[in-house]
């Protein structure tokens, strides 16, 4: 392979190809290119490569470390998977902006410098609109709109922090930055608003679901842990990021405890899994950020696992909330087992994924004495087997019969399916073979009989509290229902703001219209009055008078000139 070719670059322009080609041929093709550009990216050394000099600017848009050449494994796996995921599509423009949305991302976690970086950024970006609007109803345009909106904030955010901070003298190499300079604030803001910072993270909830069944699955993998992998590079150890990631673990649950759409229950859900890598990020030591890295590319497989179930649920039944749903384990049995499989990851089961990678991060917590980070973590461990680990499965598969009776998924979807659950497994049983690719060294080990029989009191009594709840009427029923979150702000009184503002400036649009015509109409008048037919200097004038006049002239002329 070619030693300076950068692996996104398979990503980016291979699929150009995709729509082009037909039946076999393109299921080959499609299939081919994440297993290139990983072969790529394995043949690579680490370090520094493909340099470019522009406008006297040193871009290095390859370089890569233990902790890139980490995401960028479990990118291409997550390619790999969502394009097998994707087979059963006639829509070829689909599987083609997957694989270049995937691309870019790789591109971001593969950048040295701050300017390929935001190139890549923003190429997410707007790749990635497109599987929301594939879906073609008129709520995924809009939302794909005010997504993209927000996405192109970031990335202007993104841009202006470069630029300040290049002008302060910073170097452009991207590598840790400082957060009290106003271009590491910005950059900062940049990244918060890609991984879903508390008050900036509507967006997910807003798009994600409204994608198409593959464009969730595809999404959930790549911008938000993009976002983590910046700012693990930039930001780490910077102690404002655990409290933020605090925040981000807890009060996800209670939204997602509340809400019907099953689809928008996982993106809450997501957010809460973040919240752990953010914390992580911010204490900053190697157990930590190696946590942050091993739960982040668990969670992309263990997510995206739960995502392909229920885009499986939405495509046979057309329905994705939880109160139409139910008795779905008679139609689609593997689906459900799969599902079983994510959310016992997702809720860290012994011999499951998240077990050996979230409580990383939780044991770095304690061993720095944070005991109020761990105790929220702790309750957001609770949390998330309440509404991932038991409410997904047991209101799509189980609960009441809804009398739906469906095929169960296609092949291609049951093949990806039946790979991220392998995988998830492998990582629970033998989490070593994750932990060789660590950004340090480690000797955490996480089958320890404290450990082990901590984390089974947890799911016992969190599983009989919503046992209890559910018997007692307390637990929240699955309701048709609208719950207000931070996008209401922008929905509702920021359009208000928004149809107001062109109003007036429709109305000062119109008053400037008006006033110029009137003062057109003035100007022409007197014009007229003056040059035309009947105007003054229409008239003829006498010979003498206009002596007299240039006599008059040349003399105030001489005057000034002797003068000055």
């Amino acid at each position: 392979m070619i030693t300076n070719l950068n692996p996104a670059l398979i990503l980016v322009l291979g699929p150009l190809l995709i729509p082009v080609l037909k039946g076999n041929v393109r299921t080959v093709y499609t299939l081919l290119l994440p297993v290139l550009s990983f072969v790529q990216l394995y043949t690579l050394p680490a370090g520094s490569h493909a340099e470019v000099e522009v406008f006297d600017l040193t871009l290095m848009t390859l370089h890569m470390d233990r902790l890139s050449f980490m995401f960028a494994v479990i990118f291409h796996i997550a390619a790999f998977i969502a394009t097998v995921y994707s087979l059963h599509l006639r829509d070829s423009l689909q599987q083609a902006i997957g694989l270049v949305y995937a691309g870019c991302a790789l591109g971001v976690v593969l950048a040295g410098d701050l300017v390929t970086l935001f190139i890549y950024w923003e190429a997410a970006a707007v790749s990635s609109v497109f599987l929301i609007w594939a879906r073609r109803t008129p709520s995924s345009y809009r939302a794909g709109m005010r997504y993209l909106i927000i996405q192109v904030i970031s990335g202007f955010l993104l841009l202006a922090g470069i630029i300040l901070h290049a002008r302060a003298g910073g170097s452009i190499e991207f590598t840790r930055l400082d957060l009290n300079s106003p271009g590491g604030l910005l950059i900062f803001l940049a990244f918060g608003i890609k991984c879903a910072f508390p008050l900036l993270h509507s967006w997910l909830v807003d798009a994600y679901p409204e994608a198409t069944e593959t464009g969730t699955v595809v999404l959930s993998a790549f911008t938000t842990k993009m976002a983590v992998y910046a700012l693990a590079t930039a930001f780490p150890g910077t102690e404002i990021l655990i409290w933020i990631g605090l925040i981000m673990t807890a009060f996800p649950i209670f939204y997602a405890v509340i809400e019907n759409d099953l689809r928008r229950v996982l993106t809450y859900s997501m957010i809460n899994q973040l919240g752990f890598m953010v914390v992580g990020v911010g204490i900053g030591t190697e157990l930590a950020l190696n946590g942050t890295a091993a739960h982040a590319f668990a969670d992309i497989l263990f997510k995206g696992l739960l995502f392909m179930s229920m885009g499986a649920v939405l495509l046979r039944t057309g329905k994705i909330n939880g109160s139409d749903l139910g008795g779905l384990y008679k139609s689609m049995p593997y689906t459900t087992g799969f599902c079983i499989i994510g959310a016992a990851s997702i809720s860290a089961f012994p011999l499951f994924s998240a077990f050996v990678t979230k409580s990383m991060i939780m044991e770095a917590a304690a061993h720095e004495g944070l005991t109020l980070a761990w105790l929220v973590m702790l309750f957001a461990s609770a949390g998330v087997f309440h509404h991932a680990g038991i409410k997904i499965p047991f209101f799509a598969f189980f609960a009441h019969d809804s009398g739906i009776r469906c095929k169960e998924a296609p092949v291609s979807m049951l093949i990806a399916m039946a790979l991220a659950a392998a995988v998830s497994m492998c990582i629970g049983i033998f989490p070593q073979t994750l932990y060789a690719l660590l950004p340090y060294q480690t000797e955490y080990e996480p089958f320890t009989f404290t450990h082990v029989i901590t984390q089974l009191q947890l799911l016992l009594f969190s599983a009989l509290a919503f046992t209890w709840l559910l018997r007692q009427g307390i637990y929240p029923p699955e309701l048709h229902s609208v719950n207000i979150d931070a996008d209401w702000l922008y929905r509702k009184p920021g359009a208000w703001l928004a149809r107001q503002t062109l109003k007036s400036v429709a109305s000062g649009e119109k008053g400037i219209f008006i006033s110029i015509k009137k003062l057109s109409f003035e100007a022409a008048a007197r014009l007229h009055r003056h040059h035309g037919p009947q105007g003054l200097l229409a008239k003829t004038w006498p010979t003498g008078s206009m002596v007299l006049w240039v006599a008059f002239l040349l003399g105030v002329y001489l005057i000034f000139y002797y003068l000055y």
